[in-house]
């Protein structure tokens, strides 16, 4: 991928997340450069900024706890936010899923 890219991603969200940012669906979001969780959780929160602070901590952008990272059926949850996500993600073939987690006991 070169660095002017533009690619689009699509983005499955939790259905209280979907509900906060006012979507149905996947989000189709435009990211520029390197497709990693950093850049389009950047894109995400530019185009919907009421997600601020949902899936990343304010001031650490640390992942929130419960929530997860998935694509092309891979666990991408602690995987560095700046690794390049699959070529079925950057071409929108797939999306990126943000799922909570479930805890129990």
């Amino acid at each position: 991928m070169k660095a002017g890219e533009v690619h689009t991603v699509q983005v499955a969200l939790p259905y209280h997340l979907r509900n906060l940012a006012r979507v149905e669906g996947d989000v189709a979001l435009e990211v520029a450069g390197a497709v990693t969780v950093r850049s389009v959780l950047d894109a995400l929160e530019a185009r919907y900024p009421m997600l601020m602070g949902t899936i990343r901590e304010h001031g650490t952008q640390k992942r929130r706890p419960f929530l997860r990272f998935f694509a092309c059926g891979e666990d991408l949850t602690h995987d560095p936010v700046d690794a390049p996500l699959p070529d079925a993600v950057a071409k929108g073939k797939e999306p990126l899923m943000v799922v909570g987690a479930i805890a129990g006991g």
